[in-house]
């Protein structure tokens, strides 16, 4: 679909961005992929019904796959994605997955483990040695790097070794690093899992998930699952997601460069016992020290930083994770998950510093 390019020219990732999933540079052709809004089409083709393909979908898988290294599919969301990766375990099989993850992925496996169709095994997945003794026996092995909202970083080659060596397969949910700073199927992992609605969309108005993989048969295993059960994107969401992922480099590199700076000052801060940040990245974890009420009282006090549970958009956004039940008790009741957007850092301190200064009662001074 992309316009052809040098064979000895390997283009960088922000080109690839800005290129990738377009149509050829063919007179009056559009820049742009355009919506097929469509659910039959004409026999004797290769997609023959709306729910096996469509060309937006294809320009989106063809970015995404690009960037990854290997060939993607769109999902109607990151829990359909998920979702059809353990429908193909195996019964009774065990799947090792980090304690601290993305409450969907593991209330998925919880409702498996009770229904008696798996076995998880949770484990601190910074603790290499833990990660690689529970690799034993098991048939997949599901990685976050970093972890949310813990921020905690996973040896992803060691651990694909160690899995690998057992067996099982490898799953690197990839939403808070993208990319653009970490590739897990270059490190050796089997599949790329993403919530296409944070970071790669990017503007807090699309649901998308996506599977990555370079393993040709497992991409069919794939396919064929998603086709089945019809966990398929829609088209206007596989085309905003497509023109989000276009700024995702400038994006990111603002974000990034905010993120970094907060750091920094939220570190001196009175109020912050501990910042949670793994040195790269837009997703931030702070931990007040008065606790619980201080950070529900945090997100209320603030204009410009948002209260909500989502991530990866533009804007700023942030939560005490510990409202939520299902939250595990290893988190912190004082965690703060924040993330950061591409707004003006001046900005973002002075409301963060001020509603800092007033839970803490504290005079404000930015």
């Amino acid at each position: 679909m992309s316009p052809e390019h040098d064979e000895d020219r390997t283009l960088r990732p922000a080109t690839r961005l800005v290129t990738s999933g377009r149509p050829p540079h063919e007179p009056d052709n559009p820049l742009n992929t355009p919506l097929t809004m469509a659910s039959t089409y004409v026999a004797g083709g290769e997609v023959e019904y709306g729910r096996y393909g469509n060309p937006t979908w294809s320009a989106f898988e063809e970015a995404l796959g690009e960037l990854e290294g290997g060939r993607a599919l769109a999902f109607s969301s990151g829990l359909a994605a998920v979702a059809t990766i353990l429908d193909l375990v195996g019964h009774d099989q065990k799947v090792v997955a980090p304690r601290h993850a993305y409450n969907g992925s593991i209330l998925q496996m919880a409702d498996l483990e009770a229904r008696g169709r798996i076995r998880a095994a949770l484990v601190d997945i910074s603790d290499a040695t833990a990660v690689h003794e529970a690799c034993d026996d098991s048939s997949l092995v599901w990685v976050e790097s970093p972890t949310n909202p813990a921020l905690e970083v996973a040896d992803i080659e060691s651990i694909t070794r160690s899995a690998h060596d057992a067996g099982a397969y490898v799953v690197v949910d990839n939403t808070f690093a993208t990319p653009l700073l970490q590739r897990p199927l270059e490190m050796g992992a089997d599949i790329v899992v993403h919530s296409a609605t944070k970071f790669l969309a990017g503007h807090s108005d699309v649901l998308l998930g996506a599977l990555v993989t370079r393993d040709a048969a497992l991409y069919d295993v794939l396919k064929k699952r998603r086709d089945m059960v019809g966990a398929v994107p829609g088209t206007l969401e596989a085309w905003l997601a497509l023109r989000g992922m276009r700024t995702l480099h400038v994006r990111l590199e603002r974000a990034q460069s905010n993120a970094q700076e907060l750091v920094r000052r939220l570190r001196e801060h009175p109020a912050v016992s501990e910042v949670r940040y793994p040195g790269f990245g837009a997703i931030v974890s702070i931990v007040l020290a008065q606790g619980a009420l201080a950070a529900d009282l945090l997100t209320h006090k603030t204009s410009l930083w948002v209260h909500a549970t989502s991530l990866g958009g533009v804007e700023s956004t942030f939560e005490r994770r510990r409202r939520w039940k299902v939250e595990p008790a290893t988190i912190p009741e004082g965690l703060v998950r924040m993330s950061v957007g591409i707004e003006d850092v001046e900005d973002l301190w002075e409301d963060l510093h001020r509603a800092l200064d007033q839970v803490t009662g504290e005079p404000a001074d930015a």
